[in-house]
Formats: structure tokens, C-alpha cells, sequence
């Protein structure tokens, strides 16, 4: 049976429940004993792991380019590390006598 979350709209309480699928959805609060409770609804994560599954299954390109991003920021900072140790101070033109 699955475990529903109900919010009072007047009052604020929230509360789990467990209830079946044919069992009407709860209206009234338990606290404030007023018809204004409604269901809470939350996304709910699936992963996909096993054998069974391509690693292109389902992965958006933010996931695809995170290790490829990392890399690429951590070659950044080492290039301006040896950019910056690598530049020449700027010297002002010999005076003429």
C-alpha cells in the first residue's frame, strides 16, 4: 500500500498516511477539523543501475558533461597557474644618458 502526505491549507499541518489504492483521499484535518487538506505531491528519483541498462539510458547532457566539465575547469586552472608564473614582469625602457 502506498504512503500518502496530506497538507492542511488552513492550518499547516502535514502527516503521512498509508492508505490503498481504491480508498478515498482524506478531506478533512485532523487538527482543525476543517475540509481543507490536500495531497502533497514530490518528484520521485529513479536510478537505473545493473547490467541491464546503456549508459545512455535516461541521462540528461548535464550528467553526460559533468566529469567531462570538471576536467576541463581543473586544465583551466593550471593553465593560468603557468600563465601567470610564466609572465614576464614589465620593465620600463632603459633611460638614455
Amino acid at each position: 500500500m502506498p504512503v500518502y502526505t496530506y497538507r492542511c491549507e488552513s492550518c499547516g499541518v502535514q502527516f503521512d498516511r498509508q492508505q490503498k489504492f481504491s480508498d478515498q483521499p482524506l478531506t478533512r484535518c485532523p487538527e482543525c477539523n476543517k475540509k481543507t487538506l490536500r495531497k502533497v505531491y514530490t518528484p520521485v528519483g529513479i536510478v537505473f543501475k545493473g547490467s541491464g541498462f546503456y549508459a545512455t539510458d535516461h541521462r540528461s547532457p548535464s550528467g553526460a558533461s559533468r566529469s567531462t566539465s570538471d576536467t576541463k575547469s581543473e586544465n583551466t586552472e593550471k593553465k593560468s597557474d603557468s600563465d601567470s608564473s610564466s609572465e614576464k614582469p614589465k620593465t620600463s625602457p632603459a633611460k638614455e644618458e
